[in-house]
């Protein structure tokens, strides 16, 4: 059996990985194992544990962010760690199973990496979903807190209801019901 044959090369054109995909394939045929590269996937390294994805955050004012979204959106503090001269260097707040990770921003290696958005309105790159078993109970707690609802509540044609809104410095939050753990 001829490799290329039995495992197809990666759909890439990145010359490190097609090297890197190439090397363990090799070293698996040498071994006289066989090795499917689809299955061997980067989730084969994940932990088990109640949450193995924990968004983070950096917030200009961090501690006023963990009293908000606490309040707000019903996290829970977990751990907080205060920093130098009021800020926060680690705070981490619990929803149900999930976690967020967040801190005060500040020009350190990693935050030149990540910052709060730079306005309230501005475009973010990724935002949280997050489930909840009431949304509309949800929705009125965030809007009583203050939060900007940029998409109201709605249902989904996918069968689940929510909306989306900003926090105080910006950050974009999606509540609803929609579980893709439970679709088929």
């Amino acid at each position: 059996m001829q490799a290329n044959q039995a495992h197809p090369r990666p759909q890439t054109l990145d010359p490190v990985l097609t090297r890197m995909y190439w090397t363990q394939l090799n070293k698996a045929i040498v071994r006289g194992r066989t090795w499917n590269w689809e299955m061997k996937a980067m989730a084969d390294d994940a932990q088990q544990m109640v949450s193995t994805v924990i968004p983070t955050l950096r917030y200009r004012n961090a501690a006023a962010a963990i009293e908000w979204l606490c309040q707000a959106f019903g996290f829970e503090k977990h751990l907080v760690v205060p920093g130098e001269n009021g800020t926060i260097a680690h705070a981490q707040l619990v929803f149900g199973n999930g976690m967020i990770m967040l801190g005060s921003a500040r020009d350190d290696k990693f935050g030149r990496l990540q910052q709060p958005p730079s306005s309230v309105g501005s475009v973010v790159s990724q935002s949280p979903y997050i489930i909840v078993e009431d949304v509309d109970k949800h929705y009125a707690r965030a809007i009583l807190a203050g939060a900007k609802v940029v998409m109201p509540i709605k249902d989904e044609d996918y069968g689940g209801r929510d909306y989306s809104c900003r926090d105080p410095e910006g950050f974009l939050w999606t509540f609803g019901t929609y579980n893709p753990w439970s679709t088929t």
